[in-house]
């Protein structure tokens, strides 16, 4: 059974930065998308952040982009998300999700598939 451990998160006030942190040690990232989700209470889970096994390119929705930053090392087996200027409507559970290449008509921003979760981490961000 595929392991998935998230660290990182926390409290920070408006404006600050934190990094979440995502083990994978059972998979080789170089044949996975690797998607950063988040939920808040009462919305729907949603895609912040995605890496796509087809092409390599990044996704970030206009709600983060330019404050969020996805990174992976393949070799640590080990996927990053930088968050940067973080606003209350950030504050969220997030969660690190994997899934093997589907197709090349999918996008990892579709927010389907993903077959490995981490168990979530909660960010708040309040002053």
């Amino acid at each position: 059974q595929v392991q998935v451990a998230q660290s990182g998160g926390g409290l920070v006030q408006p404006g600050g930065s934190l990094r979440l942190s995502c083990a994978a040690p059972g998979l080789d990232l170089n044949y996975y998308t690797i998607a950063w989700f988040r939920q808040a209470p009462g919305k729907e889970r949603e895609v912040v952040s995605c890496i796509s096994v087809n092409d390599g390119k990044t996704y970030y929705p206009d709600s983060v982009k330019g404050r969020f930053s996805i990174s992976r090392d393949n070799g640590k087996k080990m996927v990053y998300l930088e968050m940067n200027s973080l606003k209350p409507e950030d504050m969220a559970v997030y969660y690190c999700a994997f899934r093997g290449f589907l197709g090349s008509g999918y996008t990892c921003s579709d927010g389907t598939g993903y077959t490995y979760w981490g168990q979530g981490t909660q960010v708040t961000v309040s002053s």
